[in-house]
């Protein structure tokens, strides 16, 4: 009866360790940027991993009228990069659990 508690502790020990490797993994994301440009570097956007926008950047001469959609395309691209190494950081902390709900 009392055999499987010694295996119930480790496990509530190692989500309890999963869970403070996640909230440190989420404060390091939140100061760390991820950059990516659009139209060959036509557009330059900047994102923190905590999925903020930090800047959009253009280069001498883009006019207007593109200069939306490669803002859309360089913002889209730096928060895929954000995304893309929070879900490797989450999977390295949790041993590559698939943990419903963080993401």
């Amino acid at each position: 009866m009392f055999g499987n508690l010694g295996a119930m502790a480790a496990a509530v020990k190692q989500a309890k360790e999963i869970q403070e490797n996640i909230k440190r993994i989420k404060e390091e994301m939140a100061t760390a940027s991820f950059e990516a440009s659009a139209g060959g570097d036509k557009a330059v956007a900047v994102v923190t991993g905590d999925l903020r926008v930090v800047s959009v950047s253009f280069a001498p001469g883009v006019d207007a009228a593109e200069a939306g959609e490669l803002a859309a395309a360089a913002v889209n691209a730096a928060l895929d990069n954000a995304k893309s190494s929070m879900q490797e950081k989450i999977r390295e902390a949790t041993g590559g659990l698939n943990i419903p709900g963080l993401f």
